[in-house]
């Protein structure tokens, strides 16, 4: 985790000596405790590196892990004063204490700072847990340029000097009448000092001593003079400040970080090696997805579409994914020899700003594994991106061993994205499979080959075993055996995610497509996900998640995602909104059918069932199978609500023509709708035949917790089935369980309010009291996301 400064690596550097630890864990403890003290003194998050097994006792004659001097890159160092400590021979004392007061010593901020009330602090925040000998407090002194002063955790009784403990047995015993816990605030308050001091804008590097000015004697004379010389010297300041300060005033243009990798062009004359060049280019990719400093870098689904490009150009590509800058690249592959060449275009300008050719021989994964991080690296540089030191762990990090099992991953990978990009072929999808199975059987322990053969899983098995005990239990079971192997892999933490929600476990969800997030801040699909998720119960992080997976994805999914946005903002509220993001996915795919479906879906949440009517006929007259021909139960609905039972019906028995009588797992949820028109048209044996489907169907979902769609519809279905039945309890029953929801939608408000389930129960002061509790949540929601997007300038 970063430091809230940028150009730091952490806010809060911990050192201390393992032994002091390694008895009762007092340094953990403290650390602990300190942390859960900063969530409540600082508004941001604050960073803190504590390495729980340090080296220590070390001499100089040992190596320093090089990344340790990243780490040292803190705002504040604490050391753990013991008696141990102040040890010259000791790698705390020389490779942390020293070597960060040389560090800081030449920064920007320099060692010493000055506090906003004027004083000045020394960036070493001292922790003492031992009254130390002389000779130890004048050694550490001598390295901090003063008097030690530092935040003591002593308990010293007669006989006794030894630290504080956060639960004393004895604390009235204590001589120096000092609380942990008032210690651990001390320490909070001292770290807030210093870096508000270093957050200002003007603060410079401080002297340990300060000037003292002394008055002298001035006469009249020297008055004047010293006047008409300030005076004129504040005239060409005024006249020099007219001309110059209005250009210096004007802030240099920032680029953003935003990057996209193109697909890389296989110059082989072997085209069967495309899958190597692409798999390459990929990884890359997804490194500099990892990259927390990198605003935006858009999935390979987003620049798939400028495979063959030869008519746009850097800059055209470019504002089409919106990015600032590009990466291009081409390679070959002789054996198991290959060369590659990367560019990296500003393209803005198209200037080259950085590139390289790399000839290589490959023997074992660890050589593409460098490549791919080099020019990760390489580019981050040119492009003064930071990257921290568990990022650069992340994307140097070998996923396995054997070349061969990374082969036929590769080549895994390659089929199942021409599955997600070539419209669900699925012969790719078995080909993925049975590669991904090959690579396991050359190394079972290789992660990626788990998660891919999950994602397998799902699109294969998804619907097909909806209704089984096991559901998913296979998705599930592959992304833990890959975590068992790589417990930060963002991918497996998106499959997990994506299983929890499917089974209705929505804290759970969000949980781990936030872990996906942390190691991979680029990824689409888990934004995406979350989106969904919070549709039924946050509004404001679900547009907020929607909106940036709508930045990160440029592909053949983005209209997708503009429409849920656009589904987000309109169950708020929202409905220009709504209706611009339904109108510019219809410009990227021009697809009439899920325009017209959107466009009178808005329209039905509104209770304008008639133009829904019409704009679900223009679908028919396009294409009258859509979704097997979902668009006649769609009529069939619409006819209920405009209380045509004779219409309704009949669009219903053609929905069930063409379902062939065999209905889906998607197709039973309003199975009861028809019974309605059944029975509003005098055959009330169909009716309850129907009703009958609906009541054992929803309570089978929910015994499984099979609520993926929507995780209160099986409690509403029952409750409008019960309510016209004449069974006015369950009906309740049922509604209450609705009701508990912690948002309203307007859609749902909208099949509450005009509903013709509940008809026989209307006008009942119970019903208009769920009513009227339900338009009251709908209105604080639309109001909390009228907020944010004022906060946002989003309005």
């Amino acid at each position: 985790m970063a430091s809230i400064i940028p150009g730091y690596e952490y806010d809060i550097f911990i050192s201390y000596r393992q032994k002091d630890n390694k008895h009762d864990g007092w340094v953990t403890e403290f650390v602990e405790n300190l942390k859960g003290e900063l969530e409540s003194t600082f508004k941001e998050e604050i960073s803190v590196y504590f390495d729980i097994n340090p080296h220590d006792g070390l001499l100089e004659t040992h190596d320093v892990d090089a990344s340790l001097k990243e780490k040292l890159k803190c705002l504040i160092f604490i050391p753990i004063i013991s008696r141990t400590y102040c040890d010259p021979k000791s790698f705390a004392w020389e490779h942390e204490f020293i070597a960060f007061v040389e560090m800081a010593s030449k920064d920007q901020f320099g060692l010493k700072v000055k506090l906003p009330n004027g004083n000045v602090a020394n960036r070493v925040l001292p922790v003492r847990i031992y009254d130390l000998d002389a000779d130890d407090i004048k050694l550490c002194g001598s390295i901090l340029g003063g008097v030690l002063r530092s935040v003591d955790f002593i308990y010293k009784s007669s006989g006794v000097n030894r630290p504080l403990r956060l639960k004393e047995e004895n604390p009235q015993e204590n001589l120096n009448h000092i609380l942990y816990r008032d210690q651990i605030n001390k320490v909070a308050n001292s770290i807030k000092e210093i870096i508000t001091a270093l957050r200002q804008p003007f603060q410079q590097k401080e002297e340990a001593s300060q000037e003292v000015f002394e008055p002298t004697q001035v006469t009249e004379k020297s008055i004047k003079t010293k006047i008409i010389v300030a005076s004129v010297i504040i005239l060409a300041l005024l006249v020099l400040g007219y001309f110059i300060i209005p250009t210096l005033s004007k802030p240099k243009e920032k680029h953003e970080k935003s990057i996209a990798v193109l697909p890389f062009r296989n110059d082989s004359p072997d085209q069967e090696n495309t899958y190597f060049i692409n798999g390459l280019m990929e990884e890359i990719l997804i490194n500099l997805q990892q990259i927390s400093d990198f605003s935006r870098v858009p999935s390979r689904n987003s620049v798939e579409q400028f495979r063959n490009n030869t008519t746009k150009s850097i800059t055209e590509i470019a504002k089409k994914l919106n990015v600032n800058y590009v990466v291009e690249g081409s390679g070959q592959k002789y054996g198991n020899k290959i060369i590659l060449r990367v560019k990296l275009i500003d393209a803005g300008t198209e200037k080259n700003l950085w590139s390289k050719s790399y000839e290589e021989e490959i023997h074992e994964t660890t050589d593409i594994i460098n490549i791919q991080s080099q020019i990760a690296q390489s580019i981050a540089f040119e492009l003064k991106a930071r990257i921290t030191p568990e990022e650069k762990q992340l994307f140097a990090k070998v996923p396995t061993e054997n070349l061969t099992a990374y082969d036929f991953y590769q080549r895994g990978r390659e089929e199942q994205t021409k599955y997600w990009l070539n419209n669900e072929n699925r012969s790719e999808l078995v080909n993925a499979e049975n590669l991904y199975r090959q690579a396991l059987q050359n190394d079972s322990t290789f992660a990626l080959a788990y998660t891919g053969l999950a994602w397998v899983y799902w699109d294969k098995y998804y619907w097909e075993t909806y209704l089984s005990e096991n559901f998913l239990d296979s998705v599930k079971i592959l992304a833990n055996i890959a975590l068992s192997y790589d417990g930060q892999l963002s991918e497996a933490y998106t499959l997990k995610g994506s299983y929890y929600n499917a089974i209705g476990d929505q804290e759970h969800a969000i949980e781990e497509l936030n872990k996906a997030i942390k190691f991979n801040p680029n990824d689409w699909m888990a934004y995406y996900k979350a989106g969904y998720v919070y549709d039924n119960n946050d509004y404001v992080k679900s547009i907020e998640y929607l909106h940036k997976a709508k930045s990160l994805c440029h592909g053949s999914q983005l209209p997708g995602i503009l429409r849920n946005l656009g589904a987000a903002y309109h169950n708020a509220g929202f409905y220009e909104k709504a209706k611009y993001f339904t109108e510019e996915a219809f410009k990227l795919d021009k697809d009439s059918v899920e325009n017209y479906y959107s466009l009178g879906y808005l329209e039905h949440q509104l209770g304008n069932f008639t133009k829904f009517v019409e704009y679900v006929k223009k679908i028919n007259v396009i294409d009258s199978n859509y979704q097997g021909g979902i668009t006649f139960r769609d009529l069939g609905e619409e006819y209920m609500f405009l209380h045509q039972s004779d219409k309704s019906l009949s669009y219903f028995k053609k929905w069930l023509q063409r379902k062939e009588k065999t209905l889906t797992d998607q197709d039973f949820f309003g199975i009861h709708r028809v019974g309605w028109a059944y029975l509003k048209e005098g055959d009330k044996r169909n009716a309850e035949l129907y009703f009958n489907e609906l009541i054992k169907y929803c309570k089978k979902v929910n015994k499984l917790g099979r609520v993926s769609i929507d995780p209160l519809r099986p409690a509403y279905d029952l409750a409008g089935t019960y309510a016209i039945m004449g069974d006015r309890v369950n009906a309740y029953k049922y509604l209450k369980i609705w009701a508990k929801m912690n948002v309203c939608p307007l859609w749902w408000l909208t099949y509450l309010k005009y509903d013709p389930l509940f008809d026989s129960i209307r006008n009942d002061t119970e019903f208009q009291q769920i009513l009227s509790n339900m338009e009251t949540k709908y209105q604080a929601e639309h109001e909390r996301v009228r907020k944010w997007l004022e906060e946002n300038n989003m309005l």
